[in-house]
């Protein structure tokens, strides 16, 4: 009989997509090896051996290139308003995906979870925050920066997704004025 069992990269990639899709479903504190394990069809000891804390193995999850959030690429559309949207609209569209949703709640339990929080916004968030900052050159502050991501973040936690004409409109009607 074949071994079937994954393993390495493989086992990987399965155990950081059920985790961030359990979190997707749940909430941090309901999120635990015993339940990824589970859904990554794998055993809790494979989790353990290379992970000490749920929290580290979200962490790893949200900031894999394949399963989370990998480098976001600066778009070359030729203008700042084309950039501008494609970014965010990514951004918009990244939120209705499992890290997305994954994101979303950590982002909303944030006062429970200060420290890990403050991780995945340095790890997750801010590097997108500083792309924009460089695509607003010197007319740009981090607070500004930061603005869009912020209001389709809330549109999507207020309406369940963002469309493209909403992402539209914070750039034409917000960021592009912010920066002059």
């Amino acid at each position: 009989m074949p071994d079937t069992r994954r393993r390495g990269d493989e086992l990987v990639r399965a155990i950081y997509s059920s985790t961030l899709a359990e979190l997707a479903e749940s909430s941090f504190e309901e999120l635990s090896f015993e339940k990824i394990a589970l859904r990554a069809h794998t055993g809790k000891a494979a989790l353990y051996r290379r992970w000490s804390t749920t929290a580290e193995l979200v962490l790893a999850a949200l900031t894999d290139p394949a399963a989370g959030f990998g480098e976001t690429p600066p778009p070359r559309t030729g203008s700042l308003r084309g950039d501008l949207v494609v970014l965010l609209g990514g951004f918009a569209r990244v939120l209705d995906e499992p890290h997305g949703r994954a994101l979303v709640q950590l982002i909303t339990q944030r006062q429970r979870h200060p420290a890990l929080f403050d991780r995945v916004r340095d790890l997750v968030l801010r590097p997108r925050q500083d792309l924009i900052l460089e695509l607003l050159g010197e007319a740009g502050t981090a607070r500004i920066a930061a603005v869009g991501p912020r209001l389709v973040l809330v549109e999507h936690v207020e309406s369940g997704s963002v469309p493209e004409a909403e992402v539209a409109a914070i750039v034409d009607e917000v960021l592009l004025p912010l920066v002059g």
